[in-house]
């Protein structure tokens, strides 16, 4: 629950927003302060003595409580004007009238005041005609100010030992309606407003001032007191229109319009447009890279309590052991803090829980696992910006889950800058790695999971066995083919040599009939000119145009 301090003070002295600030009983008036005694008994005014004589011993069976059966104190008002109205102490004493009680003095003393008295006496003829009966007297011609605590004293004259009655009264506070109308002090004016965010205004009008002062308005932060945050504006008194605006640069709940007459010790009224936006308070976080410090200071006053939490898959965030803070007026710090984009702050107040992830959008990380695809079995590096020490652990995360179930795990070192490989063991397919930071204070505990394998041709899956894999089999079938080819590209390029070299020796066998020849044409040997060619002669059947053909070495 939020707790505004400043808020209940206010209260106290103005209650603008409770139901106390809307009583409508009014006080009863006056046109002057006086005395008045019971009838047949005549009262005298005496002026009080600056020393007076020592206490006399009382009468046999006298008291305070006989002598005095009751005495009531009630506040009154006195007015010059509608907006000139003063308060009165009256103090209405019961007294059992004896011979030796000659009149009674009453005395009020404030905080920073000098005491008021006054005594009363009475005449002789009446006290002897009013003796042994219960008589009154009201006085009230002693001023107050609103919220003023007086203490009261009431004695016999003369002063009897032991016969004094003393009380405290706590005069009405600026909370009445009818004070807050009349009296000057209570007069702070109504405030109303309308919110401009699109560019961050408050226009204010002002109703109910005091008369011939002129009005000043300022933007403060609630506390105790309501410290100014420098947006501010004076409204004087022969304005026709009593409004201003104001700039505000950011919706807090603590945000207040304070206004109040210019005049010394002027009460004031404040108001505050945005005191339900909570949300806006949980701003400010700052992490300082060199400590690994992770803090944040309140700009309000509240009650609240903020903790380290670890953001899930699922968008819950689960609070850290021993992060919880309760929040005060002092900046809260979390020392030796990793930030990893999963480590969060939660703030939470009034049954309200508020996330904030002040590393999620960080470009930078302080470590990573780095994954390199090779063709058989992906390499597994943890990357460091910080030297650190962490605890890698392998596990498999059941479906739908959000926790991993651990397998085996080791602690490793990591220097910066220099990646480091995790020499993870057994099948990573379908597996992850559960990693926490162990040299800090606050770390997430981050699952990464390899990536998924996909279903493959039977030669491929039997390659991705691992160490199941016989390998000298693939060797043996990798060289058998190899030979293989070998040998029949050998014998291709043999006969096709063997084939040019009889087409050049000028002998082609009528037995020999090679498939790939459409007829067969017989050779005759000449000695002509033609310098030992061989004369092939035109066949029909091979359908050539030229008579002979010559075939040279």
């Amino acid at each position: 629950m939020f707790l505004w301090v400043s808020l209940l003070m206010s209260h106290s002295f103005l209650g603008l927003n409770g139901a106390a600030a809307e009583q409508s009983t009014e006080l009863e008036r006056i046109e002057h302060c006086g005395t008045r005694c019971s009838q047949g008994l005549h009262c005298r005014t005496k002026p009080v003595e600056w020393f007076p004589p020592p206490c006399q011993e009382a009468a046999q069976g006298l008291n305070s409580s006989s002598v005095f059966p009751n005495i009531s104190l009630s506040t009154v008002m006195s007015c010059e004007g509608r907006q000139k109205c003063s308060l009165h102490l009256r103090i209405k004493t019961a007294l059992h009238l004896t011979e030796s009680i000659h009149g009674v003095s009453m005395c009020t003393f404030t905080g920073g005041r000098m005491s008021n008295c006054q005594m009363f006496t009475f005449t002789q003829a009446s006290r002897a005609k009013m003796t042994g009966r219960q008589v009154e007297i009201d006085n009230n011609c002693f001023p107050i100010s609103p919220s003023e605590s007086v203490q009261v004293t009431v004695k016999t004259v003369p002063s009897y030992c032991g016969l004094t009655w003393t009380g405290t009264y706590d005069a009405p506070g600026c909370v009445s309606k009818d004070l807050r109308q009349h009296v000057p002090e209570c007069i702070t004016g109504r405030l109303s407003y309308d919110i401009k965010p699109e560019k961050k205004e408050l226009s204010v009008r002002v109703s109910d001032m005091l008369e011939d002062y002129d009005y000043f308005l300022r933007l403060c932060h609630k506390d105790f007191i309501c410290k100014g945050t420098g947006a501010s504006s004076m409204i004087r008194k022969g304005d026709p229109v009593k409004s201003a605006t104001l700039q505000y640069s950011r919706p807090l709940p603590c945000l207040c319009i304070e206004g109040w007459s210019w005049v010394n010790d002027a009460t004031r009224v404040q108001v505050c447009p945005f005191k339900d936006r909570f949300e806006e308070l949980w701003f400010g976080i700052n992490f300082d890279p060199l400590e690994e410090t992770l803090s944040w200071e309140p700009v309000c006053h509240i009650t609240a309590v903020v903790a380290l939490c670890q953001k899930r898959e699922d968008g819950d965030c689960e609070d850290l052991p021993h992060s919880s803070r309760k929040v005060n007026r002092e900046m809260i710090t979390f020392a030796k803090v990793d930030p990893h984009p999963q480590l969060c702050m939660k703030f939470t107040a009034d049954s309200q829980s508020w996330v904030k992830c002040p590393f999620a959008d960080a470009t930078f990380k302080a470590w990573e696992v780095v994954v390199m695809r090779q063709q058989v079995k992906d390499d597994v590096k943890m990357l460091s910006h910080i030297t650190a020490t962490f605890s890698v652990g392998q596990c498999v995360k059941s479906e739908g889950s959000t926790g991993c179930q651990i397998t085996n795990t080791h602690t490793m070192h990591v220097e910066k800058n220099k990646a480091v490989d995790l020499n993870l063991e057994g099948e990573m397919c379908n597996s992850c790695l559960q990693v926490t930071r162990l040299d800090v204070k606050f770390a997430a505990t981050v699952i990464h999971c390899l990536e998924q394998c996909k279903p493959s041709s039977p030669l491929s899956q039997e390659f991705s066995r691992g160490p199941s894999l016989d390998w000298t089999w693939v060797v043996v079938t990798a060289s058998f083919f190899l030979s293989g080819i070998i040998i029949i590209t050998l014998l291709l390029v043999t006969v096709f040599k063997r084939r040019k070299q009889r087409m050049k020796a000028g002998y082609i066998s009528e037995q020999q009939i090679d498939p790939a020849f459409d007829c067969v044409v017989p050779v005759l040997s000449t000695k002509s000119a033609l310098h030992g060619g061989l004369l092939v002669p035109d066949s029909p059947q091979c359908g050539n145009t030229e008579k002979a053909n010559l075939i040279s070495d």
